[in-house]
Formats: C-alpha cells, structure tokens, sequence
C-alpha cells in the first residue's frame, strides 16, 4: 500500500494578501473566490483528487460568498480554519484574541459550509506554543503551520521591497514565513508536547528549499522545464528519505494578472492561468504516482495510526 500524503489549498482572498502587503482598499474585501474558486474545483475533478481548503472566517461571514464556499464542501473536499481576519502576527496575540480569532472562523466556516474544522494553519505560517495549546484545547487534530525552510526570510524581504508597509507594519510583520532556524525543523509529521499532531508543509528534503506551488510558478515564470525539472528532483529525493509530501497550494496557482491586475506585484502572476494550472496538475498526478493522496485529516490520522509511540518533538517555539 502507498504511504499517506496529502494535499491542501490556503484560500486566501484578494483582500487578504492587500490587507498584509498594506495595499489601499482591502477594507472593502475585494474578492476573486467567485473567479477562481471553479477553476480550483474543475482542476481537482479532473485529477480525481480531494483535498484540504483552509479558509478565512472573514470570507465565511459575507453572504456574496457562501454559494462558492458550500460548492467547495459539497464537492467533498475537507474545510479547516486559517483564521479569521488572516493577519501573520498571530504569534503576537494574547490568549483572549487567538481564542476569539479560532473560534470566530469556526463558527462563520460552519454556519456556510456544515463542517466543523479539526485543522488549522496560521497565515504566513504564523504559529507560537500558545496557538498550538488553544487549538490543542478545542479539540483539534491537527495543525499545519510549520515551513521547514531557509528562505522564508528571503521571501519575506522579496515581500516587503514590493510592499507599502510602513516600517511599523513591516515591524507587525516580522515573523512573516518564518525563520532561518526554520530549516531544522521536522519535514515528516509529529506530535508537539501537548499531544497535537503537526502536518510541516512539506520542503525539499536535504536543501529545505521551497516546492510548494507559489515557487514553482516563480521558477516557470522564467521556464517551464526548470520548474518541472525542481519539482521533479523534489519527488526523487521524498522518495528516497522516505518523505510522505504535503503540498500546498494556493489561489494564485489558478489565476493570472490579466485576472486580477491588482496581484501583479505577486510572484509569478505573469504566467497565464492555462499554463499554470496544467503545472498543478502535473505535480498532483506525479504525487498520486508514489503516494496515497488525501486530506490533512487523512495524513495527519495516518500518521497517527501508524505511530504506536509517537516520539515528542521538545521545541517549545517555532
């Protein structure tokens, strides 16, 4: 049998990445979900693939949006929590706003979609012991906020030299990514102190470079073989260390700047949809070849499973 592996979609909206780049305008919520959020459906149909959408409470309370977010349930895929107002400095709120921001999204994701979420992921990774513990506290199984990457900081630089932020935002923004003591962390999945189950999103074994989708479509930006070619040795090398891949992808994977011309200064938006959306499939066909490939539910309760001791990962921080 193949081993467990999984797929999942931060379904962050167009406003989200304004409001985080300090863009003018966000306050309104502009939104592509309407746009894109077929498309995503259509691709996942196509490769026969069920996934993980994390989504942002925020989105789940506005009514313009709850036939696209039902469509995403009804197709069976599996709904957890990224939050309810997307803000990367979660690691900076008190006990009191990450209970409020955790159950907010909860209640706003059930109300429209009828799941209740047992996963979450912070935005731009945003994590701390505290979060873990109120997620571990209300129930949850699992978390996937853990980038085991060296080039968070470089991305987050890339991100502020093309942002409006001030030099208090960026200051807010700091843990953006992640750090460079990141790369150390586990790439398979394991269990923090209080019990609950981490799901890293997964990167590329021995370099710890970035594979999911976001890079890739920078790389093929500039060629379309190299990205292939990156993601391939990526697979190799999860195959031969025994990695079982937790892909992550994201709106921008499917949409292109002629779409949203207020994205242009997101990496690779230059690339059209078409080709970009047959790069995910590639890659999603090329996990299904070695892997059995689900939810982070699925991944994270077939680690479970197969850990008769799960062994404790002591870090305190992340």
């Amino acid at each position: 049998m193949k081993p467990a592996a999984s797929i999942s979609l931060d379904l962050d909206n167009l406003w989200s990445y304004l409001k985080t780049q300090g863009a003018p305008g966000w306050e309104s919520f502009p939104c592509y979900l309407d746009q894109v959020v077929p498309r995503i459906l259509e691709t996942l149909d196509r490769c026969g693939q069920r996934i993980t959408f994390f989504i942002v409470g925020q989105d789940a309370t506005m009514e313009s949006n709850r036939v696209v977010l039902k469509s995403i349930a009804a197709a069976g895929h599996e709904i957890a929590n990224h939050s309810f107002m997307h803000e990367p400095w979660l690691h900076l709120y008190s006990r009191e706003q990450i209970q409020q921001e955790i159950r907010d999204a909860e209640n706003a994701i059930a109300a429209v979609t009828g799941q209740t979420t047992h996963g979450f992921r912070g935005p731009g990774f945003s994590t701390s012991p505290l979060v873990r513990e109120v997620l571990s506290e209300r129930g949850y199984a699992y978390d996937a906020s853990s980038f085991p990457s060296a080039l968070g900081p470089v991305a987050r630089l890339f991100f502020f030299l093309n942002s409006r932020l001030s030099a208090d935002e960026k200051a807010q923004r700091k843990g953006l990514y992640g750090r460079f003591s990141d790369a150390f962390g586990p790439l398979q999945p394991f269990v923090w102190e209080n019990g609950l189950v981490e799901v890293p999103v997964t990167t590329m074994p021995l370099l710890r470079l970035p594979i999911h989708t976001t890079y890739l479509m920078f790389l093929a930006q500039k060629s379309e073989w190299l990205a292939k070619v990156y993601w391939n040795t990526a697979v190799t090398l999860c195959r031969v260390r025994g990695v079982a891949p937790s892909l992550l992808l994201h709106p921008t994977d499917f949409l292109d700047v002629q779409d949203v011309p207020q994205m242009s200064f997101f990496p690779g938006m230059k690339l059209p949809a078409k080709r970009k959306i047959s790069l995910v499939e590639h890659m999603v066909r090329s996990l299904q070849r070695y892997w059995q490939v689900g939810t982070m539910s699925e991944h994270a309760a077939a680690f479970t499973e197969a850990s008769v001791a799960p062994p404790h990962f002591s870090k305190q921080t992340a």
